[in-house]
Parts: structure tokens; sequence; C-alpha cells
């Protein structure tokens, strides 16, 4: 009991609680953690990640039953049986063949325009259109602008196309003269008008269906299913020959659009989900013979995915093949890593150039190094619209084409595989002859003469100008949001780049600012913007070491902190890889580091800028979301040999020698690369960049002469059949962990 005070007491200590020994609570007291003697293996250790865990339990069951079905063949026998080679592999902790058996494993690689699918035992893959046929009020061709945009009711070319392509396409034409003159081809002057008068001039001849030998095979709509009913899907080439004037009507869905999902042409998400299921499983049906989906649960499955990818696109392809199609296992692979696997590379600066995005990746040692990876958002469906587009400017005489139309886009795509090159040898003006074949009209016979067209339109790749970039942006993060940070949800979590945001800051400097200043915010009064907490780290400044001989070679992997509101700190610009101001409005590029190879002339960089901190206002600082959404807002697009040069100098951080070994060891891959003399031009490209390096730059093309389109699906083959191979994701996982089992799983940081 507490003792009784006196009155005298209380009146000194007035309400002071006296010391009776009793506590405050009865929990227990936990001090502290010391952060110096902080000795906790706390998520530290691999039988503390259920994935690893997973993967060792299965080991070690497989090692369990291997050796019981060893000793009941010993038992059987008389103790005489020799051990098969799947035993022995599985005493050494790797699985057994007959669970990496490859016939077994689907190889899965999807694109803007082809899907390629195959088991990982076929020598090639089945090549697929990614596109989809359903039956829809109206047509494509219907619903959209025809490509290439141009006002038909203007008489003149120019203003028909516009005057300021106009003016670039004419610019382009005199170059190439000058060009050819210096290296000493025949250039007639009156060429273009040869041209322009003869296909003005012509028509076309008209021959009936009984005399066409080759007349296409339309798809017949009415088509009956196996359960009766009328087909109302189709896929691939089958939706392509789907005439467009069809009864019903069918419109082309394509699920994946510049290397991106599809959300411009979409109205919601599930449709867009939806149609991606269904040309995965009628292709597994009907093309891989799986008919049965009961099947499925004894195949595995490797996907490969781009080397810039979106998270919320890995996460659904991870969902369909788990939840919806039920594999075993499936696996993941960028696409400049099976690329260096198909061609037998272990360092190589790899250019895949696709359909409509062009990626570009340096791999060293089987990994893809993450700050030199850069996805340009143009490739050889952009030179099949420019190759069309410059030849209606020269009065191709079938001026109604509209790459809308499903047998215009066909004939279009003839015509850049026929004519179109990169050689100057071939430039002339010549003949040529097509056949429009159209559903439920005659065959018509055009001749037409073509002269610089045919290297203009894959000369894009060097001047993206020329191409119509206005409406690849459209709608984007309508439908599917990007990713944030499971522990800050205020966070972007979708991969980035160095060379990446080199490129978008030459094109918008601003995305590279994390603060701007307070007179230029138009916020609600009062309105604060919150200070990042993360923010990734700034691209290689290749000038570091001239304004500051204490700079570090390279950026330090671990987020910085970002500066404290109202302190003067200047944002370092990002540097690009330039030889002169006319190709990039004088992008910035390397100098002479500590010794290093000097840069071309004419290159220079842009200023750092900062803010100053004498102005009443102070600057503010911007959020990583606003980042993430401006750096969305802008299109990456920049001229090939520049982005090659800086993804490379991204590499190599500072370092010459790594330098010089990208630069002899650049890979060509992908469908647009198969334009002729591809390789050679953009060697010449890059040694007049690099003059310092001319007899260390080597640009290949595939190993072994396999297609550009196939080695990337070859590579993922053969990393499906390493016996090491540990990034299978399991459907138990899966369940488990959901998403997150991809962080633990992929060989790069995810």
């Amino acid at each position: 009991m507490v003792g009784k005070v006196s009155e005298r007491v209380l009146a000194r200590e007035g309400l002071e609680r006296t010391d009776n020994g009793m506590k405050q609570t009865s929990w227990p007291d936990v001090p502290p953690i010391n952060q110096k003697n902080y000795y906790t293996d706390y998520m530290k250790r691999d039988d503390q990640i259920l994935s690893l865990r997973l993967q060792a339990e299965a080991n070690r069951e497989r090692l369990v039953q291997n050796a019981k079905d060893r000793d009941r063949a010993l038992n059987n026998t008389n103790g005489e049986v020799a051990l098969p080679v799947d035993d022995l592999q599985a005493e050494d902790g790797g699985p057994s063949s007959s669970y990496m058996d490859p016939s077994k494993i689907i190889v899965i690689h999807p694109g803007s325009q082809n899907l390629r699918l195959g088991f990982a035992s076929d020598a090639l893959p089945k090549t697929i259109p990614m596109v989809l046929a359903t039956k829809y009020p109206q047509t494509e061709s219907e619903m959209y602008e025809a490509l290439p945009r141009r006002k038909f009711e203007e008489r003149g070319m120019d203003q028909q196309h516009g005057e300021e392509w106009s003016k670039k396409y004419q610019k382009m034409c005199n170059d190439l003269k000058v060009d050819m003159r210096q290296n000493k081809r025949k250039v007639l002057p009156n060429s273009k008008d040869l041209v322009v008068n003869f296909n003005r001039r012509t028509e076309p001849e008209i021959i009936s269906q009984h005399n066409d030998p080759l007349q296409v095979e339309w798809t017949d709509v009415s088509t009956l299913e196996d359960g009766g009913s009328e087909a109302s899907v189709f896929i691939g080439h089958q939706a392509q020959r789907v005439p467009d004037d069809s009864n019903p009507k069918f419109k082309l869905w394509r699920p994946i659009q510049h290397g991106w999902l599809n959300e411009n042409e979409y109205p919601t998400q599930a449709h867009l989900f939806n149609d991606l299921e269904t040309i995965l499983d009628r292709a597994f049906r009907w093309e891989l013979g799986l008919k049965k989906s009961t099947e499925w649960k004894q195949y595995s499955c490797v996907i490969i995915i781009p080397d810039l990818y979106d998270k919320k696109y890995v996460e659904q392809l991870l969902h369909l093949c788990i939840e919806w199609f039920e594999f075993s296992r499936v696996s993941f692979i960028q696409e400049s890593m099976a690329a260096t696997f198909g061609a037998g590379y272990t360092q190589a600066c790899v250019v895949d150039c696709g359909a409509q995005k062009t990626s570009i990746a340096c791999v060293e040692d089987g990994l893809c190094i993450e700050d030199s990876r850069i996805n340009l958002k143009f490739g050889g469906w952009d030179v099949t619209e420019t190759f069309i587009k410059m030849m209606l400017y020269d009065n191709f005489p079938y001026q109604e084409i509209n790459l809308r139309r499903r047998y215009d886009f066909l004939l279009a795509e003839e015509l850049k595989i026929k004519y179109c090159t990169l050689s100057q040898a071939n430039i002339s003006v010549q003949n040529y002859d097509f056949h429009l074949r159209a559903p439920n009209q005659p065959t018509r016979k055009y001749m037409f003469k073509c002269y610089d067209e045919v290297i203009l339109a894959p000369m894009g790749f060097y001047d993206p100008s020329i191409f119509d970039n206005s409406h690849k942006l459209d709608k984007r993060r309508h439908l599917i949001d990007r990713s944030y940070n499971a522990y800050d949800v205020d966070m972007p979590d979708d991969p980035a780049s160095a060379a990446q945001l080199a490129i978008l800051a030459h094109i918008q400097p601003s995305v590279t600012q994390t603060t701007i200043p307070a007179s230029s915010f138009t916020g609600a009064p009062g309105e604060v913007m919150a200070t990042p907490n993360k923010e990734r780290s700034n691209p290689f400044n290749f000038l570091a070491h001239n304004n500051n001989a204490s700079a570090t070679p390279g950026t330090s992997k671990a987020p910085s902190p970002a500066p404290d509101a109202g302190v003067s700190t200047p944002v370092p610009a990002p540097y690009i890889f330039g030889a002169s101001s006319r190709d990039l409005n004088g992008s910035p590029a390397p100098s002479a580091r500590n010794g290093g190879t000097p840069a071309p002339n004419g290159s220079f960089h842009l200023p750092a800028t900062s803010f100053d901190n004498s102005t009443a206002a102070q600057p503010l600082q911007r959020t990583a979301k606003d980042l993430a959404t401006e750096r969305d807002s802008v299109l990456p697009v920049a001229p090939l040999d520049i982005a090659i040069m800086t993804s490379i100098q991204n590499a190599a951080k500072g370092d010459e020698k790594k330098v010089r070994e990208l630069l002899g060891s650049i890979m060509v891959v992908g469908g647009g690369a198969k334009i002729p003399h591809f390789a050679p031009f953009l060697e010449e490209r890059l040694r007049a960049r690099r003059p310092d390096l001319q007899e260390k730059i080597l640009v290949s093309r595939s190993a072994r002469e396999m297609d550009e389109q196939v080695v990337v699906w070859k590579g993922a083959s053969v990393f499906s059949k390493l016996a090491t191979n540990d990034s299978w994701i399991t459907g138990g996982e899966y369940k488990v962990l959901g998403s997150r089992c991809v962080y633990h799983k992929v060989l790069w940081q995810y």
C-alpha cells in the first residue's frame, strides 16, 4: 500500500507522483536496435526465401526418388545395373533430362507484327501474324484514316503530303545525289522526271481470274467450327485474308503495337487481354497440335520479353501461362540475352530491328547491361509506309492504296521486300511491275518506275523525322497504368536506363530536372509538391573528367536521395553521342578523357542546369511520378547510329577498352535488318561517327547464316535446355507469392 504523506510534503511537492516502485506497464521494454552491432540474418539466406526454398526442396525430393529407383533396380537385377545418365546429372544437383525434355518446352516470342512459337526441340519456329479478326460493324479501313496519311482533296503532291514533309524528302534526294557523286557513281540529272512522267501515264492491265495462276485464296467467313457454328474468330494468316467486303464484316485487332500493349485501338482492358489470350490459345491448338488443354499441364513455357519492358505486361503474360493455360513452369528471358544465346556470342551490342520498334542493348557474359538499353519506336513497318508515301509523291500509278486495307498492306510489304535496298550500286531508273489482287475483283497489273525511293525509305533509320511519328503515343497509359513499388505506392517501378533517358532528354531536356522554379508552378495556392525519396541515377556524364577531376568513372547503382527543398543543386544534363549539330541539333559527344580517344570534331554538350537561390521564390521538387509521366509523353526517336554509340558509351562508363570491344561486336538481328546491305551501311555510318576507331568497328549479321528473324527465338530455345537454369516459376510459387516471385527468379535485376 502507498504510505500516507503529510500535508506539508504535499504542499512542497504539489501533485508530484511519489515513487512506489511500480512500472507504468507490464509490457517488456524493447531497446532500439543498435545498427553498429546488427548481426541478424533475416531475409539474407536462401532458405528464408520461399521461391529458393521450394526449388531446393524439389531438387532434394528428386535426388531421393532417383536413389529409391536405383536401389529398386539393383535389387531386381542382383546388384548389376548401369547408372543412367539422368541419375548422374541428378546427383550433381541438376534436374534430370526427363524433367527437361525439350519437346515439352514451348518457346514464345510475341511481337508487334508476328508471333513466333514452337517447341524447344524444333529447328525453326512457326511464324504467325500477331493479328485477330472478329465480327464488327465496321472494318478498320472504314473506321480509321487512310495510310499513308494525305489530303485527297488537294491537287498538288506538296499539298497532299504536307509542305514540311515534302521539303524533307527533297532534301534527302539532294543529299543522296551529292553522296553518290562523291562515290563516283553516275547520276542522271533528269532521273526524277523520267520516273514521274512514266508513272503519270501508266494505266493498269486487267487480267481475268482464269488467266491468273497466282490467285489468292481468301478466307471463307462461312467456315464451320468444330461445334457446327460459323467461325467468329480468325487469327494469323487467315485473319489477314478475310475479305474487306465480307458479310458479316470483320475487323482486325492487334494486341501489341510499337512493342507495347495496344491501348489506342482497344476500348477496354478486358478486351485487350482477352484477344491476347485468344491468339495464344488458338496458336497452341492449331500450330503446335495441342488440341486438349488437359495436356498443357505437362508442358513448360519460355517467354521472350523486351529489354525495356513494362512490368504489367510481364505479369499479365505470367498470369496467362500459369492460371489460364496451366503450364507447369514459366521462365522469362530478355531479347538481347536470347540473341547472344542464339548466335553464340559472350559479348555483343545487339541491335534488334523489329516491325515497329528497334531495341539496342549491350550484353556481357550472358547478361544485359542495364544502362545500355534503348528502345526506339520505329522499325520495318515505318519503312514500308514511308516507301509507299515516297512513291505516291512520285505519281505511283496505284494512287488509291490504303495500308489499312488488308490486301493493300500485303502488297506494300511485298514491294518493300522486293525493291528496298541500302546499296547505292542498285540505284537507277528501272521498270518494275506488280499485280493487285483484291477479293471479288479481277487482277490488275501495274507497270511503274522508281529511282531513289528504294534507298531513301530505309535511310529513315538514320533520319527518323521522315517517318510519321504523330500518333504513336495516342492513349498511352489509357487502359493500363504503370507499375509502382510495392512499398511506396508513389514510386514508379518500371525499369529505366541511362541510355534511354539520354535519348529522351535530348528531345525534351526537362525529363531529367528534379526541381522546377516556383514561378513556373501552376498548382493551387498553398499546394506543395512532395519530395521524391528515391530517384534513378543520372546517365553517365561523358565529359565529367573534363569538368571535375575527382568525378567517378561510373554511376552508382544505389539511388541517391533527393536534394532538400530550397537548396541550389545543379542538375547535370544527360549526354548523348553525336558527331554534328546537323543531325541532332548539336547533340553532345564524349571527348578526350584522361588520355582517352577524342570525340569527332563538331561535337559539344548541353550545359548543366542550375537554379539560382537568390530569387525570392524557392525551387519546388518534382515527384518521381511527375517525372515518369513526362517521360511517357516523349516519343523515343533518334538516328540509329547515334543511338548505338550512346548505348555503348553508357555500357562502357568511360572504359575505352570496353568501347572498342563492343564496337567490334555489333550484331544486327530482326526482320527489319533483312534489307539488303543493311549491315555494311550501318558499319559505314558508325565509322563516320568515330573515324579514330575505323579499324575496330565491325557490324555482323547473325552467325551461321541463320535467318535474322529467328535468332532470338533460337537463343531462347537453347536457354530453355540448360540444365542449370534456376529461373523457372512454378504454379505453386505463383499462387503463394503472385507476381513477386518474378523478382526472385529472373536472372537480371527486376
